[in-house]
């Protein structure tokens, strides 16, 4: 892979790109971005230095080196398709979203075959720490691809994790998330139980914080249930049940038996269809849902 002065296009400045963008930026690499739904980032992303591109083509055209971080495999097929006929051969995609590994593995042949690579790099922690530019990363990626990527990760990412070639980013994440979300099915269901045997929420978190079940992920799920903090941890229920259906999907083609995560699964489905399918439920309302379906005031 030749020595490329890097142009970096980026796609999905929400609540975590306008983050990893913004550290882009900031820390050197010339960046293209693209207004959807919101131009408030946008603007600020401008104003540190960034341009914009008016459409999919204008910015695959302006980029060596393209990040996604959209909201599912869908989307970032879609977008794809799109920039398809303008990208450049060498030019390198890096998909930061939690994606379907078989369409990860599906697209990155598609586009092996006009000389474009692509890496998956789903990422781990929260918006704050977008913010600054200390985000984990997984990155699933041949090791030229890795190499050439691994610098503008670094802008943003403080823990960046080779796991293997592409898709493994995508698995990873999809492991990583099932343990994340299946400890927030749990803590909602305890919790529950915990108040209708009449023990506060107080003294609940009393016995758990600063012992060995304490983590980052408990204290930012007990920011909303102990302290009302409704952003405490700003990932959607629509978006965990869609990982949790990518993690089923994964267990099937593989021929695994997965009762626990199909539980945890089946658990942000009915807060979902229960009407925490908005932009603004986030994981820690699961507990809300959950004291409901158990007649919990």
């Amino acid at each position: 892979m030749a020595e490329i002065e890097e142009k970096v296009g980026f796609i999905g400045v929400g609540l975590m790109g306008h983050g990893i963008a913004k550290n882009i930026v900031e820390k050197g690499f010339p960046l293209t971005v693209i207004a959807h739904r919101n131009r408030k980032p946008v603007e600020d992303l401008l104003g540190r230095g960034a341009r914009e591109a008016h459409s999919l083509t204008e910015l695959a055209k302006n980029s060596t080196m393209i990040f996604l971080c959209l909201t599912s495999s869908k989307e970032v097929s879609s977008v794809i398709e799109e920039m398809r006929p303008a990208l450049a051969p060498e030019t390198v995609i890096v998909d930061c979203s939690t994606g379907d590994p078989t369409v990860t593995m599906r697209l990155a042949e598609t586009l092996a075959a006009q000389k474009v690579y692509f890496a998956d790099a789903p990422l781990s922690r929260t918006p704050k720490e977008a913010w600054e530019g200390t985000l984990d990363c997984m990155v699933g990626a041949d090791d030229a691809t890795f190499q050439r990527i691994r610098p503008v990760i670094s802008t943003w990412a403080a823990k960046i994790v080779h796991i293997g070639g592409v898709a493994d980013g995508h698995r990873m994440k999809l492991l990583n998330n099932f343990i994340s979300l299946g400890m927030g099915a749990l803590f909602a269901e305890a919790l529950a139980l915990s108040r209708k045997v009449g023990i506060s929420v107080e003294r609940f978190d009393s016995v758990i914080r600063g012992g060995r079940m304490d983590s980052g992920f408990y204290q930012t799920f007990m920011g909303y249930a102990l302290e009302g903090n409704r952003n405490a941890h700003r990932f959607t229920l629509s978006n965990a049940y869609k990982d949790l259906k990518y993690l089923e999907s994964m267990a099937n083609d593989a021929t695994v038996a997965t009762p626990l995560a199909s539980a945890v699964k089946n658990s942000y489905a009915a807060a979902v269809a229960g009407g925490g399918n908005g932009p603004e439920d986030y994981v820690p309302h699961l507990a809300d849902f959950v004291a409901r379906t158990n007649n919990v005031g």
